[in-house]
């Protein structure tokens, strides 16, 4: 017998299988999908059996299969379609889309194993006639009442009653494997539904089994939650199971608490704040049956659930569905349609304000649209107060203009609660001499490092540079190194001195780094222990906390500042979801944005909770520029730590572009925003087509003549959220 083994490579330029002898002794424990340790060269790696035949087509000397690594299968028929399908689509190698799919414990590897988490029972064994004492006693009783007892929970009774009554073969020792992650079941609760929710339920049931993509365009607090809840419930009732992606990990709890008062605990959970042993567990406990619910980020988006009836992408506009800083450059979209089509199980795309691409593609009947117009309370969505900061600086105020610190005063003297955006974190933007002008730049990258105050460190948020802030200009020796530009740092500290009698916390990056932080923020957020929640954009996506009655935007042009053709539309989004955290309960709502682009389409459409008015106009400027949805694009980025080699590659690469892409418009080579990030100089070329049949072979020729090139890398990202 002869396997066609995947073997992962640090040489990405080997993207093929090889054939082994599978030797006699294995030849039962083989499938496959399964990992195998096999010889090659002169080094044991791991790798994947894709095939086994009874013949090989190779010229070389067949080497034996050392042993298996795994007794389950770990790619089972569907996900090796879906990795071909990745490879295919993103121009990646195969082995990287099988490793995208999996957690650490699962992929091939060398070296690096996880093992099962195994706790100790005790159990009863002979009945002896030995006589027990006070301690052995009480042991032996316990594990008559309940069958089994912890063998920890023993020994703090008396380890050596323990170990006498194991000698004895009184009681005896088990184990068993637990999971890491706990799951508590919790009080199932319902809520009734609203005629446009109960409609939106059916629309979606009568389609179910079908690939039909639906867009539920809902306002914030629409209660789209509730609809997914319901819809999963009766295909549960079905036998069929659910995928559930959010965007951020902040999200997770919240929802995940939700859907446990639904579903108690038929739920896993999948996102990167796991530790890799939990992730483990949760990907077996999938792939084993255990649960039919499975929520998490992006990378959930590949659960290996068997009989899917539902994938549900909440908060569909969210960048964070597109892997896009390594390969495979997957898009959660892409993935849920092909798995949609393979079990003929609808998808749902729930938005307050998806893409431009998303509700095109609905308007023309592409996709199924759903509207809910109106919160389930039936209350108007909060009031809007846009202030103009050009204004506020003639005055001389602070980072908080009068109308924002005037709302704050009285939602506190009516003990409500305030949640502030500001989507750039950190102490200051950047770092500067007041007597030269010289700016601290990190040495690895081509951008100004950011200030945090409470490490007294300039930061690099591209390659994670570090280095204490000196007061002394190198440049000119004078001590007259000064902070500007604004982060959440600065303005926490700022909220302290104009609040002290509140209390602050921040949700950015910095704050949530460690494990559980999320968790921790939110929950006492909600508990009210704080009065103010200070973020980054993770504040303004789909919280729940109906006791905030005004949220704040300290700067509306952060993102709308960027040199992106979706920077409008990610201001108009950012502004709408963080203004739809207001007034979620009982008491009515305000939101107060700051900005000094108070003329702004995106800013004027925000405020008047105007999707349709914005995505009218935005469309007429991408038509008019030649952007998506009426282009595709794809960008061509050649990457190398020789500024000359890449800029005269790129050069070559765009003559190669423009001579076998005949309907495609190219603009370049350039070079990047930014333009050197880890020491790696970076030009790229943007494709814009709409019908393009030479693309996919064009784009393999171009890796392939260069990926023996060791001093070029070039890097192809197809349907790009960031150019």
């Amino acid at each position: 017998m002869i396997a066609k083994v995947l073997v992962e490579l640090s040489s990405k330029n080997i993207d093929r299988t090889f054939d082994y002898l599978i030797p006699e002794i294995l030849v039962s424990k083989m499938k496959v999908g399964i990992r195998v340790t096999v010889p090659f060269a002169h080094q044991t790696l791991e790798g994947f059996v894709l095939e086994m035949n009874d013949f090989s087509d190779t010229d070389y000397e067949l080497k034996e299969i050392i042993d298996v690594v795994d007794t389950d299968i770990i790619l089972n028929e569907e996900l090796l379609s879906l990795g071909k399908y990745v490879a295919d689509t993103t121009l990646s190698t195969l082995i990287s889309a099988y490793q995208a799919m999996l957690p650490k414990a699962l992929k091939a590897k060398k070296g690096v194993t996880i093992p099962k988490k195994m706790e100790h029972y005790l159990v009863l064994g002979e009945e002896g006639k030995i006589t027990l004492n006070e301690k052995q006693e009480k042991i032996v009783h316990l594990i008559k009442k309940s069958g089994r007892i912890l063998k920890k929970e023993a020994t703090l009774i008396s380890s050596s009653s323990v170990k006498t009554l194991l000698k004895k073969g009184i009681i005896k020792e088990t184990e068993e494997e637990i999971y890491r992650l706990k799951h508590e079941s919790n009080v199932k609760t319902k809520y009734p539904l609203t005629l446009l929710q109960q409609k939106a339920v059916d629309t979606v049931l009568n389609k179910k089994n079908t690939d039909t993509v639906f867009l539920i365009h809902g306002v914030t607090g629409s209660g789209k939650t509730e609809i997914y809840m319901e819809i999963i419930e009766r295909l549960l009732a079905d036998g069929k199971e659910s995928i559930v992606l959010v965007p951020e990990i902040s999200l997770t709890e919240q929802i995940v608490t939700r859907f446990k008062t639904r579903f108690t605990d038929s739920i896993a959970i999948l996102h990167s704040r796991l530790s890799e042993g939990e992730k483990y567990d949760e990907w077996r406990r999938i792939a084993r049956g255990e649960v039919k619910i499975v929520i998490g980020a992006r990378s959930a988006i590949f659960a290996p659930l068997q009989n899917i009836g539902m994938i549900i992408i909440d908060e569909e506009h969210t960048d964070s569905y597109k892997q896009d800083s390594c390969n495979p450059k997957y898009c959660a979209l892409d993935i849920a349609k092909w798995r949609s089509k393979y079990h003929h199980c609808p998808v749902i795309l729930g938005s307050a304000t998806p893409t431009l691409e998303t509700y095109a593609r609905a308007k023309k009947g592409v996709y199924e649209l759903i509207e809910l117009k109106e919160r389930v309370n039936h209350k108007s969505l909060p009031g809007i107060e846009v202030v103009d900061m050009n204004q506020e600086m003639k005055k001389k105020t602070s980072y908080f203009s009068k109308e924002l610190i005037n709302s704050m005063e009285k939602a506190f003297s009516n003990k409500e609660q305030v949640i502030l955006l500001l989507n750039r974190r950190g102490y200051s933007s950047f770092v500067t001499c007041k007597n030269c002008g010289y700016t601290e730049k990190c040495p690895n990258c081509d951008i100004t490092l950011t200030y945090h105050k409470s490490s007294n460190t300039l930061r690099c948020h591209y390659c994670g540079y570090g280095t204490k802030l000196n007061p002394t200009c190198p440049e000119c020796g004078e001590k007259a190194m000064s902070t500007l530009g604004i982060g959440t740092e600065k303005i926490e500290e700022q909220l302290l001195k104009q609040f002290p009698n509140q209390r602050v916390v921040r949700m950015d990056l910095d704050t949530t780094s460690r494990k559980g932080s999320h968790e921790k923020i939110i929950k006492s957020f909600s508990s009210g222990d704080y009065d103010i929640l200070l973020g980054t954009q993770m504040v303004a996506k789909g919280l729940d906390f109906p006791n905030v009655t005004l949220v704040g935007v300290i700067n509306a042009d952060t993102s709308l500042n960027i040199p992106d053709f979706r920077s409008s539309e990610t201001t108009f989004q950012l502004l709408c979801q963080v203004a739809g955290r207001s007034g979620r309960g009982a008491k009515e709502g305000k939101v107060i944005i700051q900005t000094f682009n108070p003329d702004h389409y995106a800013i004027r459409y925000a405020k008047n909770h105007d999707y349709i008015g914005f995505f009218t106009q935005e469309m007429q400027i991408r038509h008019q520029l030649g952007y998506p949805p009426y282009y595709y694009l794809t960008v061509i980025r050649v990457l190398s730590k020789s500024y000359e080699e890449a800029k005269n590659i790129s050069s070559k690469v765009a003559e190669y572009l423009q001579k076998n892409l005949t309907k495609t418009t190219l603009l370049g080579p350039s070079i990047a925003n930014v333009f050197r990030v880890n020491n790696v100089y970076r030009f790229q070329i943007i494709l814009k087509y709409k019908e393009e049949q030479a693309l996919y072979s064009t784009l393999r020729n171009l890796q392939e003549h260069y990926k023996s090139n060791s001093k070029i890398k070039i890097d192809i990202d197809f349907n790009p959220i960031h150019i």
